[in-house]
């Protein structure tokens, strides 16, 4: 990540007058004897003062240098974007205290903090500035407390449970390391953006991040993706192609799936972890590499270990820094500030400023999520596809994950009988749907109309009927 310094346009505000400059700095004052760094923020979330004491983390002249700086781009999309918990909490006139947000610069490194925020009460006198609109209060968050924290946010992420504030603290440790990980947890918890994550925050992130699944490839050829080979060595092989560890050079190899690389292959795999050589296929020379393996399954591999389909050895020297992701469902304080910067990245693609309805929580709150944080993504992104306007409705998502909501009164259809679909004036098969979508020259909405029915559920009809 690079410095905000480094792209900051000339301060969106001037300095204020002598008296006020005079007033932020017995805050300062009073905020710096107890060890907190102070800013206050104008109208637009600019940074309009600043402590000198954030010079402990920026550098010298941070407090200068910062003003007219965006908060976001100091401590994060997360909490402070378009749609950030904090920024909306602000302007609603609501304070929050508590928070957790990673501080990222390129001149250090980056600081779990706590963070407070509150509408900024001016005084009787007119001595504070009155552009001055918003307060934000931050302290180096204490390694002992953050488990007992408030929502934490940054490299990317947000979450509020105390796994996911374990995993935040294990990402911080890495920082300095270049250590093999092994990353762990179900299906669609996030181990590859875990990963990049880990990655971007190590000495070796001016470096690529190659990534290659286990599992897509049957062992020949996995053998040559990770390897490379030499002209000849098999049937196709017309000319030299070098391997992923090769181009992972100077960065950070990730290898999804690594419970499904066959045995044969393991042995070559624990050699570059032990002696850093591997030998292309069809080739005798030796070559060395220094790419960092940061690698990931959903498999149990300590059963794989025990039923003898994985190696012991190799094991452990992928395990040397764990780092296991729990399901969502076993996080659902988790569900709510996901969904919603997840939401937030939704509309920011589609320049749509989206939110969730107190209804679509619950909902949201109330499903297992078998395919954990993509399948929360995918259905937020199809819930945004559907929604007719900026509010998403529970009748909005999926029906599997609000069946009730998207066809209330109607019985699932068995799998074998045409699914029909409710209207004002009865139901209608698939074919009778096709049928009206042609009359209608395929135009949703002049469909939903004639059917008597809502966007949202035409389009999930076409979706389960193969029409769209």
């Amino acid at each position: 990540m690079t410095s905000p310094f480094e792209e900051v346009p000339p301060p969106a505000c001037a300095a204020g007058s002598l008296d006020q400059e005079r007033a932020f700095s017995a805050v300062n004052a009073a905020f710096g004897s107890l060890g907190r760094i102070c800013m206050a923020l104008d109208a637009d979330f600019r940074i309009r003062y600043a402590s000198d004491l954030l010079m402990s983390l920026l550098g010298a002249d941070a407090a200068s240098q910062v003003r007219g700086l965006s908060i976001e781009s100091l401590l994060g999309a997360e909490l402070f974007g378009l749609d950030g918990p904090l920024r909306q909490a602000l302007l609603a006139g609501e304070k929050r205290e508590g928070w957790r947000a990673v501080l990222n610069v390129a001149s250090g490194p980056a600081r779990l903090m706590s963070v407070s925020a509150a509408p900024l009460l001016h005084d009787k006198l007119g001595v504070c500035d009155p552009a001055a609109t918003y307060l934000v209060v931050l302290r180096p968050a204490d390694e002992s407390t953050v488990e007992a924290s408030g929502p934490i946010a940054g490299f990317g992420l947000i979450a509020r449970s105390p796994a996911m504030a374990r995993v935040f603290r294990m990402i911080d440790v890495l920082q300095h390391s270049e250590s093999t990980v092994l990353v762990t947890g179900e299906s669609g918890t996030g181990k590859e953006v875990v990963a990049r994550i880990i990655h971007a925050h190590s000495p070796r992130k001016s470096g690529p991040f190659v990534a290659v699944n286990a599992a897509a490839l049957p062992g020949e050829l996995l053998e040559s993706e990770l390897f490379g080979h030499v002209r000849g060595a098999f049937t196709g092989a017309v000319r030299d192609r070098a391997g992923r560890f090769e181009a992972a050079e100077d960065g950070t190899l990730f290898l999804d799936e690594v419970g499904d690389v066959p045995l044969h292959l393991q042995v070559k795999l624990l050699r570059v972890l032990q002696e850093h050589t591997y030998e292309r296929v069809g080739d005798s020379q030796t070559r060395r590499t220094n790419a960092r393996i940061i690698a990931a399954t959903n498999r149990n591999l300590r059963r794989l270990v025990a039923d003898g389909r994985f190696r012991e050895d190799l094991y452990y020297r992928l395990r040397v820094f764990p780092i296991e992701l729990p399901p969502l469902r076993s996080r659902r304080e988790d569900i709510e500030p996901m969904a919603r910067l997840l939401l937030s990245r939704v509309g920011s693609r589609t320049g749509r400023a989206l939110r969730l309805s107190p209804e679509a929580v619950r909902v949201l709150l109330s499903y297992e999520w078998p395919g954990n944080v993509r399948e929360l993504e995918n259905a937020l992104e199809f819930a945004a596809t559907v929604c007719q306007g900026q509010t998403l409705q529970p009748e909005d998502l999926p029906p599997e994950i609000a069946p009730a909501a998207a066809f209330p009164g109607e019985e699932q259809a068995p799998a074998h009988r045409p699914r029909p679909v409710a209207t004002a004036s009865g139901v209608v098969d698939d074919l009778e749907l096709k049928v009206a979508l042609e009359q209608n020259r395929w135009n949703r909405l002049a469909t939903a109309r004639a059917l008597g029915v809502s966007r949202s559920t035409l389009w999930r009809r076409m979706r389960a009927a193969s029409l769209g």
